[in-house]
């Protein structure tokens, strides 16, 4: 095979490199200033907190299991036991121990990180155990400890540097990373957060708040205002002058220390006044932009369905909303599963049986394609033969509605012929 003639990067990469390659125009989103503004934005809005686990939580809450998939037993139940996952198709067996072990859960969720900040990166840290590799964890990098990528000139990952913690660099090379990387385009190993086409509605809806919250504090109770008692009769006109600025002096303090309570009030003297005065005119409308500014965080992911009942639209397409939603789940549950596939569960095989060895695959169940498990359907597959009514189907049905543990020594005879007797 012939050598590349072409190229994907410049050169070896560090961040500025990677930014030139994002096409970045927003200087507030270049790295390293994008970590920063990306968590807060998942911190600090309720709305966009309501996006990510909308996102997230479908993902965490699949059910991921280790398929076979041709290889051989020693081989899946190796991977399956590292990764604290169940074989498809078999029972599950709980761990002995799970301290110091791999957490397949808490992986998922930090690697579901790369949504927000556009990467997450992971380093592979195995033990050996009775002269096999075994997984220990996988150690994940902060975003925002990355100080450079290194990058080949056809786009692939050589090593990720971290910041030293007594100084100078970290080089963790390519073979012990595992890198999710959301949209990566090229060599851009940066990626790009899922809240990137959300962070104009999120910075002016801030604004609108900031306004709104102004606008309450500002003109909630009124405006004190103070006029100043009249000027005596027979006051010449160096008295009058010092009598005018004596009440504007007085009545300044008293209208700015001014303030609302129970024990609230205020002492002037006769004929003078104090006032709160309301706005004039109507105050400006800030619950429909910040109501609007909600509805496109929530289309930039596709979760339409959170503005059902808020903006154009009816329940009646919260099917259809949910469809799209699901989709896209599944397509980054698929991303995940490829990712690790690729860095951990065949570089464990490789690290153990060589290169020649079948992997099994890791999967999961699509998200949405769940279906309700009734008394109806039960029948209905016991009735067409696609199921038999054997002691772990009946297990399972008393555990799904709660029903006690059958008891051999109390149960009754219901004289309906089993299916393998009439047969």
């Amino acid at each position: 095979m012939a050598d590349e003639l072409g190229y994907q990067a410049i050169k070896l990469a560090s961040w500025e490199v990677l930014g030139a390659e994002s096409h970045e125009t927003n200087p507030a989103l270049e790295w390293p200033q994008s970590i920063e503004v990306y968590d807060k934005m998942r911190r600090e809005d309720s709305q966009i907190g309501s996006v990510l686990r909308a996102v997230t939580l479908p993902i965490r809450s699949a059910r991921w299991s280790i398929d076979p998939a041709g290889a051989s037993d020693e081989v899946v139940e190796l991977v399956a036991t590292d990764l604290g996952l169940q074989i498809k198709g078999q029972p599950r067996v709980a761990p002995l121990r799970t301290r110091g072990r791999f957490s397949w859960g808490e992986h998922l969720r930090m690697a579901l990180l790369e949504l927000p900040f556009g990467h997450s990166y992971f380093e592979q840290v195995y033990r050996m155990e009775e002269g096999r590799a075994r997984l220990r964890k996988l150690a994940w990098r902060p975003p925002r400890t990355i100080s450079k990528v290194e990058v080949a000139e056809d786009g692939g990952l050589i090593a990720i540097y971290q910041y030293g913690t007594t100084g100078g660099e970290i080089r963790i090379p390519a073979d012990r990373v595992v890198a999710y990387v959301n949209d990566r385009e090229g060599a851009n190993w940066r990626g790009q957060s899922l809240l990137r086409t959300a962070y104009k509605n999120w910075l002016l809806k801030d604004r609108m708040l900031r306004a709104q919250a102004l606008t309450v504090e500002r003109n909630g109770l009124g405006v004190p205002v103070y006029t100043g008692a009249p000027v005596p009769d027979g006051t010449n006109l160096a008295e009058r002058k010092d009598w005018q600025e004596s009440e504007k002096s007085a009545g300044l303090t008293l209208a700015t220390g001014f303030r609302a309570g129970d024990a609230a009030g205020a002492s002037i003297p006769n004929g003078s006044k104090l006032e709160l005065m309301g706005v004039t005119g109507k105050l400006p409308e800030t619950d429909e932009p910040i109501r609007y500014h909600d509805e496109q965080i929530a289309r930039a992911v596709l979760a339409h369905f959170l503005n059902l009942g808020t903006e154009t639209g009816s329940w009646a397409l919260g099917s259809t909303f949910a469809n799209f939603f699901t989709d896209s789940l599944n397509a980054v549950a698929q991303h995940i599963a490829d990712i690790t596939q690729q860095h951990v569960v065949e570089d464990l095989v490789d690290a153990n049986w060589g290169s020649t060895e079948p992997a099994p695959r890791l999967v999961f169940e699509p998200i949405g394609s769940e279906h309700p498990v009734t008394a109806e359907a039960i029948s209905a597959l016991i009735a067409c033969g696609a199921l038999t009514s054997d002691e772990p189907l009946e297990a399972f049905v008393r555990t799904s509605w709660g029903l006690p543990v059958r008891d051999p020594e109390t149960a009754r005879h219901t004289g309906i012929t089993e299916p393998e007797e009439a047969a």
